[in-house]
């Protein structure tokens, strides 16, 4: 029952809403996602650190990163190209670039929207702008106990799961005490609220995600022939143009929405509970950092994992193993061993702070109910 639900949700639903309104918002706004994109980067420099008590833009950048850059990235990108072949990557990459659109507007009416909580910091996202900005109290509440209920519970439980499975693999640890280690230093950062999880997201984000750049970079110059060729390969495949994969073109579209939509997450409505807590001179100017939070996200790290797989030489089209085990091979076939220790290491990096984001998400929807 549940496997027909999710395929109707995902074939039915998720992709006309989430393509169609991210195309919507990207030709009424003039494509703003590629009008804005230098821009997006000044707004950084003009922002490196909080001032006092608020967070600034770079930090909710890392932050949205933080919960943007978990196991879809790993995972989900394994499933993605298992199951829908080399045009899933292609797929992903036109739902991040609609999506970011779809994520500048969310997070620019999270800005407009929020509300402080009386300690210097402020609160908002969907609930909170469909609360004040549509005067629906009672549907900003039904909202909120949805994303508490994802986020504060499943998705922290498919994170915990992944990595736990991962550190078994590669080693041998049993997850009764990888989970325990995990509460325990989720539990130290959760004590000091929203801004010590913004100072440890600071500190890992661009550990874990310059790292894993810098290792596919190496596995590009290790096999630099094959990339033009499988680049076509991905391309070709996406519209069904290559004989090896042409019985995927539907799957890959299915794949590569549902994977890029789990992954950025753009328009589901949980980056603007991050965006909010910024202080920033415009509302816009948050909207145009978290929709480079899905270029980074997506067109960035979930390309590094297609790559490293698709490059790799063990993929095969019809796939159906372990995603996980997929990443861990497909890197020790190119670089050594060392490769599924460093995909175990890395995974364990992203749910680490995706837990943190998706804690604070769940904290906050928690507290629209009693505001």
């Amino acid at each position: 029952m549940l496997d027909v639900i999710n395929d109707f949700l995902s074939s039915r639903v998720l992709i006309p809403f989430v393509l169609g309104l991210g195309a919507y918002f990207t030709i009424r706004s003039g494509f703003v996602q590629l009008r804005y994109f230098p821009h997006m980067f000044g707004v950084l420099r003009g922002s490196w650190r909080a001032n006092g008590q608020h967070l600034s833009s770079l930090q909710a950048l890392t932050l949205s990163l933080a919960g943007r850059v978990g196991t879809g990235n790993i995972v989900g990108v394994g499933i993605a190209v298992g199951l829908g072949g080399p045009g899933a990557v292609f797929w992903m990459w036109m739902t991040a670039l609609l999506g970011m659109s779809s994520s500048f507007f969310e997070c620019t009416l999270g800005q407009l929207y929020k509300r402080s909580d009386g300690n210097g910091l402020y609160r908002g996202g969907p609930s909170w702008y469909i609360q004040y900005g549509l005067n629906k109290r009672w549907l900003g509440l039904i909202v909120a106990m949805l994303m508490l209920v994802t986020f504060g519970f499943a998705i922290n439980g498919l994170e915990s799961h992944a990595v736990s499975h991962s550190l078994k693999d590669a080693f041998g640890l049993p997850p009764l005490w990888s989970g325990l280690a995990l509460s325990l230093m989720l539990g130290i950062v959760f004590i000091g609220g929203i801004t010590r999880i913004a100072a440890v997201a600071d500190l890992l984000v661009p550990l874990k995600v310059l790292a894993y750049i810098g290792v596919t970079a190496y596995v590009l110059v290790l096999q630099f022939e094959q990339v033009p060729t499988m680049l076509m390969t991905i391309i070709r495949s996406a519209f069904g143009l290559d004989q090896a994969f042409g019985g995927l073109i539907g799957s890959a579209i299915i794949m590569g929405v549902r994977r890029g939509v789990f992954s950025n997450e753009a328009g589901l409505g949980s980056a603007p509970n991050v965006a909010s807590v910024a202080k920033v001179s415009h509302p816009i100017a948050q909207g145009e950092v978290q929709a480079l939070s899905v270029f980074i996200d997506t067109f960035v790290v979930c390309t590094c994992t297609a790559l490293m797989i698709l490059l790799s030489g063990i993929y095969s089209p019809g796939f159906e193993g372990d995603a996980i085990a997929l990443a861990q091979n497909s890197l020790a076939a190119v670089v050594g061993d060392w490769g599924r220790s460093f995909i175990s290491i890395v995974l364990a990096l992203f749910v680490f702070t995706a837990m943190l984001y998706n804690y604070y998400l769940g904290e906050n929807s928690f507290a629209v109910h009693v505001w």
